[in-house]
């Protein structure tokens, strides 16, 4: 098995009010996340346990804040038991969309239906996503070149494409930039509680913290000053 390095969250998921408090398959998850990180040059930085009642499944506060933690920390997510997720189709989904690098324990030893399941659902999105992005491009080029636009090595014959193109990447950034202050929120107003109010003083703590920037760098006043106005 090869060895583990970096930080890590674990996500730990039980299914009853009951179970959340006696510990029931709690324990077992937490031995295989151990087993799984045994050896290498790994931290645990965080983890959270989802307590469900079946009653609404959609509504998972842990989750989002173990996924928070994980962008803020620059951490993968590890989760013990993918059997317990597939036939949880918003759950996954949430996985997808949350740009987290999960790791399941028991992956890599899945077989049968499961193992089948998680490949051709693996394969059959990668192969859809190819799929678009091709026929996006050639419906793109194909209006252009209906229109009189000279196609050829000079990208700079389509503005339209390339303003939207800058649109589009303006908009990504500002998505990111909203995701990280909305990360960062419940970790600033714990700060704040503590005393720590001045944007220096939240600067060091998150410093101290070992939590990056997004662009992987230490905090500043105004960079902290800027996470402010977004929450």
């Amino acid at each position: 098995m090869s060895m583990h390095a970096g930080k890590y969250v674990a996500y730990y998921r039980v299914s009853t009010d009951r179970q959340g408090k006696s510990g029931l398959g709690l324990e077992a998850q937490e031995q295989t996340v151990r087993d799984r990180l045994n050896g290498g040059d790994w931290s645990l930085v965080g983890h959270v346990t989802e307590v469900e009642t079946g009653t609404n499944k959609k509504v998972r506060p842990e989750l989002d804040r173990a996924l928070g933690l994980c962008r803020v920390m620059g951490a993968k997510l590890i989760v013990a038991n993918v059997s317990r997720l597939t036939r949880d189709p918003d759950f996954m989904r949430r996985l997808a969309d949350a740009g987290v690098e999960v790791e399941f324990c028991d992956l890599p030893k899945v077989e049968g239906a499961v193992g089948t399941f998680m490949l051709r659902q693996m394969l059959a999105v990668a192969e859809l996503e190819a799929g678009m992005i091709s026929e996006r491009t050639k419906k793109a080029l194909a209006a252009a070149k209906a229109r009189g636009v000279k196609l050829g090595g000079d990208r700079g014959n389509l503005p339209e494409v390339a303003e939207k193109g800058r649109a589009l990447s303006l908009k990504t950034r500002q998505q990111r930039a909203s995701q990280k202050a909305a990360d960062l929120a419940p970790i600033i107003r714990e700060l704040q509680a503590s005393g720590i109010t001045n944007a220096s003083g939240i600067a060091k703590a998150l410093n101290d913290k070992g939590i990056p920037t997004s662009r992987g760098g230490t905090w500043q006043a105004i960079q902290v000053l800027r996470v402010l106005a977004r929450v």
